[in-house]
């Protein structure tokens, strides 16, 4: 029941953060690599509600609360800790792209590499 209830929380909490770095529910689903259902749940946080998920799942989720524990580090306005993943980056990496555009990819390299150069950022 505990790992249920730490997995549940968990995405709950990676919901939140995609939504108020502006991720479409379309995003999100593809990031997490959840059911439309699931990521809709989570967003309501609804108390009697728990998900399993799986390694690759919780995987996703632990890069989008390192991104957002690495942008707290680098940026003291919350607008700018929120607002920088939706920001153009001319970064040669996202070469002109969002880093939000670039994880929506929904592929786990992509999270990876985003999760790197925001924490390379912070170094």
């Amino acid at each position: 029941m505990e790992n249920k209830d730490k997995a549940t929380t968990g995405l709950q909490v990676a919901v939140t953060i995609l939504g108020k770095w502006g991720a479409s529910s379309e995003q999100g689903v593809a990031i997490l690599r959840v059911s439309p259902e699931t990521y809709a749940r989570a967003r309501r946080r609804d108390p009697e509600w728990k998900v399993n998920l799986d390694e690759d799942q919780l995987t996703r989720i632990s890069y989008i609360l390192n991104i957002h524990a690495a942008l707290r580090v680098i940026l003291d306005n919350p607008k700018n800790v929120y607002g920088f993943m939706s920001m153009i980056n001319h970064n040669e990496y996202f070469n002109g792209r969002s880093p939000l555009q670039i994880i929506s990819q929904g592929n786990l390299y992509s999270l990876r590499e985003t999760w790197l150069r925001v924490t390379w950022s912070a170094l």
